[in-house]
């Protein structure tokens, strides 16, 4: 018997249960609650996430991008790299907006996803 995957953000489904996601979304959602989460925020783990949201308004420059690519793909390793393998990504920041192309591979599946994912900084 497989466990439910509860969706994100936290909803309640039409027939009053809680909400749930097939796999895959299941996984793209845990990706994006761990990059959009700043360290500190969860006092549970205050060292989940990765801090992406905190060089959004740094100067854009070659350091800065390698600065997010090395922190995103760092938190995937160490929190999702049991569910997830990272082909590629690329994290770009547009004023307030930052933007993640990822390539990767479901673990348990063996399937191949691509997806965007974008913050705002308010």
């Amino acid at each position: 018997m497989r466990a439910v995957d509860i969706a994100f953000p936290f909803a309640i489904d039409a027939r009053g249960r809680t909400a749930a996601a097939n796999y895959p979304d299941h996984v793209r959602q845990m990706i994006e609650q761990l990059l959009f989460t700043r360290p500190g925020e969860r006092v549970d783990r205050p060292d989940f996430g990765c801090g992406l949201l905190d060089l959004v308004f740094e100067p854009n420059s070659p350091e800065v991008a390698a600065a997010l690519q090395v922190s995103a793909e760092g938190a995937l390793l160490r929190w999702l790299g049991d569910v997830i393998a990272v082909a590629r990504m690329d994290v770009t920041a547009q004023e307030a907006t930052l933007r993640i192309d990822i390539d990767y591979t479901l673990l348990a599946t063996g399937q191949r996803r691509t997806d965007r994912l974008e913050g705002r900084v308010i």
